[in-house]
């Protein structure tokens, strides 16, 4: 009892490191991308905190995986760093014993990834989708950003304004460039503001302005100076699009099944069956040679989980492409990493055997 609670409480606490750092790192690379887009016009900037939280939900599955990994990798090795690893083979507990703890603490993580990997991440991609099709429908005026130029969706307008009220609904120092039967008109006005007619139309109205239009490469350009001038916004409806294989829950993959369907769900009930399998495989893989590097055995528990997930994502490629059959899907995977580990288990359970132990003992006592 003691062994196994020991273990489990610290297991615990590097997980919970873990998932805090891994976090972090998701986290602020997402923020950077998107504050990026807001900063260039591609994104509007109210819309950065949604779009943060539907990717985190999305990758929170991989991400709680690798936690749970990394603290039973982290957790064993400093076992063997700090040699109580050797205290508790001596008093005759084996190395698989280890599997009982190490399972016990995994089995609960397993059920949480079960759940957000066929339940959450779904939800929060097709949410994410749904949110991005209403940014994508709403109009022009919506998404000017100050101080950055935006180019209109079909490519005729350039609209740049200065500052906007706090309100959203007026603007200072407005730059509007259309091109209009190949003559380049631009607009400069002090202020403006949005009004909307009664058929529902939208206006950008713009006060004490001047407009120069001409044809470029000639000289023939006119100038207009004028007190109030209005500009039609187009308005785009919400599409409609077909709904993705991620985004759909897991009974709409079974009742309409197809390739691609199969593909997800393979890979969904994987994520949580690898869990369980680099389980077993930290337990041999935490070994650590006091002589040698101390860090060494990270770089093969690395190595041993990017070949693991990236092994699963060309399995279920083979699975929507049919050259596996879907009632197999990457089931092959999980189990040859299975087998795997538990045979380099049995391996560091034969070095550590009592008579080896005994030897080495010796010859540190010498």
């Amino acid at each position: 009892m003691i062994f196994s609670r020991s273990l489990r409480k610290e297991f615990s606490r590097t997980a919970v490191m873990a998932l805090m750092v891994l976090l972090s790192i998701l986290l602020t690379v997402t923020v950077v991308k998107l504050l990026g887009m807001a900063a260039g016009g591609a994104l509007s900037a109210d819309a950065v905190a949604a779009m943060v939280a539907f990717g985190a939900l999305t990758y929170l599955p991989v991400i709680l995986s690798a936690a749970v990994f990394t603290a039973l990798l982290m957790t064993l090795t400093r076992c063997y760093r700090d040699s109580e690893m050797i205290i508790w083979l001596s008093s005759g507990v084996s190395l698989s014993r280890f599997m009982r703890p190490a399972l016990a603490f995994a089995l609960p993580m397993t059920l949480v990834v079960a759940l957000m990997s066929l339940v959450v991440s779904p939800w929060a991609i097709g949410k994410r989708a749904e949110y991005q099709s209403r940014l994508d429908s709403r109009d022009e005026t919506s998404q000017i950003t100050p101080g950055v130029f935006r180019e209109s969706r079909q490519s005729d307008q350039v609209f740049f304004v200065d500052a906007i009220s706090e309100s959203k609904d007026k603007v200072s120092n407005v730059f509007v460039q259309s091109v209009q039967d190949h003559k380049l008109g631009v607009i400069a006005a002090n202020k403006g503001f949005v009004a909307v007619h009664p058929n529902g139309d939208r206006f950008i109205v713009l006060q004490q302005g001047r407009r120069y239009e001409g044809e470029p490469g000639t000289a023939d350009y006119s100038l207009i100076d004028f007190d109030q001038a209005e500009l039609r916004v187009d308005q785009k409806g919400v599409s409609n699009n077909a709904i993705s294989v991620k985004s759909m829950n897991i009974g709409q993959l079974f009742h309409n099944p197809t390739l691609d369907g199969w593909g997800e769900i393979h890979w969904r009930l994987g994520l949580p069956i690898s869990l369980l399998v680099l389980a077993v495989f930290a337990i041999p893989l935490s070994y650590v040679n006091t002589r040698g590097g101390r860090s060494s055995n990270m770089i093969f528990a690395l190595l041993t989980y990017m070949v693991y997930y990236n092994t699963m994502s060309i399995a279920q490629a083979w699975v929507v492409q049919g050259r596996i059959s879907p009632w197999v899907g990457i089931l092959p995977v999980h189990l040859l990493f299975l087998i795997s580990g538990l045979l380099l288990l049995q391996h560091r359970q034969w070095l550590w055997s009592p008579r080896w132990m005994l030897s080495y003992l010796r010859r540190r006592g010498s």
